[in-house]
Parts: C-alpha cells; sequence; structure tokens
C-alpha cells in the first residue's frame, strides 16, 4: 500500500473520530482491527500504524482484549485551542526545550516493550513522508508517543497542551515553509537516535538526543 493512501487511511480515521460519525464510531469504540481492514481494504499493518498514530495523538486508547476507544475531550485540550491564539512558536519551542529531553529520560526508564516497539514504526512512517504535513503528523505521533511511554497523566496532560498548542496554523505554517528531503532525513536520523536511546534503556543518552534534536528544530524554524 502506497504511503499515500495510509496517510489517507489515517486521516480518515481522525475525521471519523472528530466528528463521532456513528458509521464507524460506536459507543466510543472502533471496530476490530479485522473489520477496519475489510472495510477500508488495506493490511493488518497499516491499520496498526494508524492506529498507533491516533494513541500518540491522544485521541484513542486501546484495553488489552477489549479494542481501541476515543478518549473523551480533555479539559486541557479546550484550553489549548483559545491558548493557542496567543501563543508564538518561539515559546512553544522554549516549553519543549525543557520538557521533552526529561520526558525521554524517563521514557528509557519506563517504557514497555510495546510503547518500543511503537516508537519505532512512527519513526519509520515519518521517514517515508514525501510532504511537510505527512512529516508533521508522523513527527506529532512520535513525541507524543514518548510521552504516553513515561505513564504518568500529569506530565501526558502538559504534553497535550502543548501539542494541541503546536499544531495550530501557524506553527504548521512555519514547519511547512522551512520543510525539505535533507531537513526531514537529518531529523528522522535524530528520531532514531531517540529511539534506539530509549531501547538501549539509557536514559542520559536518550535525554542528550532529544536535547540535540530540538536544538536542531529551534535553529531551522528560527525559534
Amino acid at each position: 500500500m502506497s504511503d499515500q493512501n495510509e496517510l489517507h487511511f489515517l486521516e480518515g480515521l481522525r475525521t471519523a473520530i472528530e466528528s463521532e460519525d456513528r458509521a464507524l464510531v460506536r459507543e466510543g469504540q472502533l471496530p476490530p482491527e479485522r473489520e477496519l481492514m475489510e472495510r477500508y481494504s488495506v493490511g493488518r499493518r497499516t491499520v496498526r500504524a494508524a492506529l498507533d498514530a491516533l494513541q500518540a495523538e491522544g485521541l484513542v486508547f486501546r484495553r488489552q482484549g477489549q479494542g481501541t476507544f476515543i478518549r473523551p475531550t480533555s479539559p486541557v485540550s479546550t484550553r489549548a485551542v483559545s491558548l493557542s491564539q496567543h501563543t508564538s512558536p518561539a515559546e512553544i519551542m522554549e516549553v519543549r526545550r525543557e520538557l521533552e529531553p526529561a520526558l525521554a529520560k524517563l521514557s528509557a526508564m519506563r517504557a514497555t516493550p510495546s510503547d518500543i516497539d511503537q516508537m519505532k514504526r512512527l519513526v519509520e512512517k515519518g521517514a517515508s513522508a514525501k510532504t511537510s504535513m505527512q512529516y508533521e503528523r508522523w513527527d506529532s505521533a512520535f513525541h507524543a508517543k514518548i510521552a504516553d511511554s513515561v505513564h504518568n497523566s500529569l506530565f501526558h496532560s502538559l504534553f497535550e497542551l502543548i501539542q494541541t498548542v503546536r499544531v495550530a496554523q501557524k506553527w504548521t505554517g512555519l514547519r511547512a515553509r522551512t520543510y525539505s528531503e535533507a531537513l526531514r532525513d537529518e531529523l528522522i536520523e535524530q528520531h532514531f537516535e531517540i529511539a534506539k536511546a530509549i531501547s538501549d534503556r539509557d536514559p542520559e543518552a536518550a535525554e542528550a538526543a532529544m536535547r540535540a534534536h530540538l536544538r536542531s528544530v529551534t535553529l531551522t524554524t528560527g525559534t
């Protein structure tokens, strides 16, 4: 399946969740993986990658043996929509540079094998991105997965606030103007380094890799 079709499938699920499409969202739950495969004519790997991304973004959560459920909209997300109108990209990056290295360090100590597998899949998806929009989706999901893997609800809420502000139009527009395949490759290599440090259970290396990555993002975006 092409990367474009995979992204189209992901966007379709996201739209259905956000619009509460009753043809797909039933009593707060998505259909089983097999039903999604048959409905959209996609493979299991495509379905799982999309669910990984949606879970990392905080739109869904999974329960072992029960399925995939829609996460209720939190007060944090509602507040962030308003906050995004008064927050600059430079302010976003200042907070990210303080918070995310700490999250990467904790992730190296706490992430489960499943968390790490999901991180690696999200990095691979980002590496295949053809456009700025595609890259942003997988990049956001990767960083969100690291926050999720810390397994601390307050940290997750803080990250969710930043993430919601981050996807505001002025931020994505800034990233679109600076996007190139060469830059994508550079940032993806940094993602691989972060994921490897977490997988190696090396907290200091994970923290340093994330700090270096965010420094690169700051330099390339001028924030």
